[in-house]
């Protein structure tokens, strides 16, 4: 009689329940001002159900010394790739800006 071992082959390492998750993604909301970065962020905790503020960057456009000249970023980690790219853009363009996904 054969040991159940060779019987049943041993689960491949790509169907564990954690491959299954989504990939880390970091979102970005390019905003125009600090104020629509304040609110967007306010706002993306609340509507994402995020367990932390999102992060508020400042970040000079390229080649441009005028303080004047400057995005606003609200950066959103996403550990499982789960949230909604389509509801983060709409978030985004409700304060005039975009998103950006690394």
């Amino acid at each position: 009689m054969s040991s159940s071992s060779s019987s049943y082959p041993a689960p491949h390492p790509a169907s564990s329940p954690a491959s299954d998750v989504g990939d880390s993604v970091r979102h970005l909301l390019v905003l125009p001002d600090r104020d629509a970065a304040g609110e967007a962020a306010d706002e993306a905790a609340e509507r994402f159900g995020l367990g932390e503020q999102p992060q508020i960057v400042r970040e000079a456009l390229a080649g441009e010394d005028d303080a004047e000249d400057a995005q606003w970023l609200v950066v959103v980690e996403d550990p499982r790739g789960t949230l909604d790219a389509d509801a983060l853009r709409e978030l985004a363009e409700e304060y005039e800006g975009w998103l950006e996904t690394e």
